[in-house]
């Protein structure tokens, strides 16, 4: 059996071994083991990674969206509350499960255990 690149199983949030099964059971919450091929997930801890990328990534964007809107079209300051605050948190809370789940493939791909070298 190949495996699939830890990228693209991550990104579709799937099992890192197989490609098939759900790796998570909830929105961030690991699955405790892959339905399909059986692989145990308990290795899993991707800790504050994919917050931190997921902030790396979404701030440039939302201040550089945010300086365009406002050298265009100047809007009073409570507008760009309106606009970049959620902007903020739906770009945040839809990058997160993406993110932990390519960190969590690229921890078994590497074989990166707790206190494991």
């Amino acid at each position: 059996m190949t495996q699939p690149s830890p990228i693209t199983a991550g990104l579709l949030r799937r099992c890192p071994r197989c490609g098939e099964g759900k790796l998570f059971k909830g929105y961030l919450k690991v699955a405790p083991s892959c339905t399909v091929c059986g692989l145990d997930l308990s290795f899993a801890d991707s800790g504050d990674g994919p917050a931190i990328f997921v902030i790396f990534l979404v701030a440039p964007i939302v201040i550089l969206l945010a300086l365009v809107v406002g050298a265009v079209f100047n809007p009073a300051p409570y507008v760009h509350l309106m606009l970049w605050i959620p902007t903020t948190i739906v770009l945040s809370l839809a990058l997160l499960p993406p993110f932990k789940g390519v960190l969590v493939a690229l921890q078994f791909r590497h074989d990166a255990h707790e206190g494991h070298q």
